[in-house]
């Protein structure tokens, strides 16, 4: 016996796809900011399973995590879809998308190039900010993310563009 018949084949690095559709993973995120779950990864990995274990063949947290970017796209058409109607009267308003603590922000990786610290209403945090334009119905009419030092007035001219404003929003639209 030689030394080569020793050695262990080599093994192949597979490239297989998901076992979850589209449908699921759009699914399996909404369900995750309707639950009472505050991280992804604990909704994932015991939420989701407890309560929906029929419903999905899960694969593994990783995985999920790989496939999380397939979903920019059909979220964006998602939300264009579900665009509530026109009533001339609007409400604009932003809230903060805190990606860490504030005791962290020195050693933060995951969005360390994008997410900038900025100031609420609430105070200082890193991440970033979400501007919403709703109708009086409660209907999402524009959606906009910015970095977290941003200011919100220059959010609002983006935001306005595909919205029909009335007197009260007129210097603001363009």
């Amino acid at each position: 016996m030689n030394g080569k018949e020793k050695l262990l084949p080599s093994t192949k690095i597979r490239h297989r796809t998901g076992n979850l559709s589209l449908a699921e993973l759009l699914t399996i995120v909404l369900y995750f900011y309707l639950s009472p779950c505050k991280d992804f990864k604990n909704y994932y990995l015991y939420f989701l399973p407890s309560k929906y274990s029929n419903n999905f063949k899960l694969v593994t947290y990783s995985r999920i995590i790989q496939l999380w970017s397939s979903l920019t796209l059909p979220l964006v058409i998602l939300l264009q879809q579900l665009k509530g109607e026109e009533t001339g009267i609007y409400f604009i308003d932003s809230t903060k998308l805190q990606v860490c603590h504030n005791k962290r922000t020195s050693s933060n990786r995951v969005f360390g190039r994008i997410a900038k610290i900025g100031k609420s209403s609430y105070g200082w945090f890193m991440g970033f900010k979400l501007h919403l334009i709703i109708n009086n119905k409660g209907e999402i009419m524009a959606i906009k993310i910015t970095k977290g030092n941003a200011s919100d007035l220059s959010a609002v001219s983006a935001l306005t563009k595909g919205v029909n404003c009335n007197q009260l929003l007129t210097p603001y639209c363009n």
